[in-house]
């Protein structure tokens, strides 16, 4: 059965452009051959390529929010949704001094979704960056990125909102369930570092070290846990895509590292990676109440996979 994705994803561009009034389409589109716009990543409040969705009236709004949907399941449409509501919540915290706003969201289009058969798109804001690149009729997903500040608001200890709660509960679990030799293996550091290693890079070369403990170290609860976390990052994606991203890694090559100390509430910090595999999460800002995730692929982010095939078939 051919994949309905890239149609999808190829109709909502559409309908997004066409949603937008003239000045707004100018500031959207680009040309797919803008490398520096196209591979741009930044999941802090700072001006980015595109046309912000503040600006937009609602039927444009809307076309981007459909248009995102397409590249997320419904339990990680979800998580988006509440990642952008809580700019609102912080501008309360920070006592309306930096007048964050949920609809200080960007969406940019690259090359034209309704004539080419390469082109990609962004919806990107303070704590969310989803990058899609269809070329000749597949989707090349990541980087995805989450965050949440705060990453959990609580009632009388009880959870009122916690975004990506089940990402740090997974990943607990798994450490919990390592033996002394795994465990040891697995923390790399004492202390957590100031944020995701990747950061903003348009590239991550090579693997991060120290790797931390490998799967085929680990028993069937702490494999089983493993799985469950790549997993978790990958059902971010529509199933489709989210079977074809599983498909093609090898399992038993991955490795968790995990870096802080292992309290809840404390600095830390986990990846696993694996071939053309990174995910990494830190909550390490804000007295550990401030969480980053991303879900890259390091060999072929930003569609490399896609445009290389691209490249070998239709020579240019």
């Amino acid at each position: 059965m051919e994949d309905p994705l890239p149609e999808q994803m190829r109709a909502a561009g559409t309908a997004l452009l066409t949603a937008l009034d003239p000045a707004a389409r100018e500031r959207a589109a680009h040309s797919f051959d803008d490398e520096a716009a196209r591979r741009w990543l930044e999941y802090r409040p700072r001006p980015r390529p595109g046309v912000c969705l503040a600006d937009l009236d609602v039927t444009a709004r809307k076309a981007a929010h459909r248009l995102l949907a397409t590249a997320l399941s419904p339990s990680a449409y979800a998580q988006a949704m509440a990642i952008i509501s809580l700019e609102e919540v912080l501008d309360r915290a920070e006592g309306w001094q930096r007048g964050r706003h949920s609809a200080d969201y960007w969406v940019a289009v690259f090359g034209d979704p309704a004539r080419d058969d390469r082109w990609a798109w962004r919806l990107e804001g303070h704590h969310l960056s989803v990058n899609m690149t269809v070329v000749d009729g597949q989707v090349s997903p990541a980087p995805i990125f989450f965050g949440a500040n705060p990453a959990a608001v609580r009632y009388a200890g009880r959870p009122v909102s916690r975004p990506l709660g089940v990402e740090e509960d997974l990943a607990r679990a798994l450490l919990d369930a390592l033996g002394p030799a795994e465990r040891a293996a697995a923390i790399i550091a004492d202390e957590a570092p100031a944020d995701i290693i990747s950061a903003t890079r348009g590239r991550v070369d090579g693997p991060l070290e120290p790797l931390g403990v490998p799967a085929r170290r680990l028993g069937p609860t702490g494999r089983a846990l493993l799985d469950q976390v790549v997993a978790l990052y990958l059902d971010r994606l529509p199933p489709e895509l989210a079977i074809r991203e599983a498909t093609r890694l090898d399992a038993g090559a991955l490795h968790f590292a995990w870096a802080g100390p292992t309290q809840p509430g404390r600095r830390h910090y986990y990846r696993v990676q694996g071939d053309d595999l990174l995910i990494e999460y830190d909550n390490t800002t804000a007295d550990g109440n401030h969480a980053h995730t991303v879900l890259r692929r390091p060999a072929s982010d930003f569609g490399a996979d896609v445009l290389a095939t691209h490249h070998h078939t239709h020579p240019h």
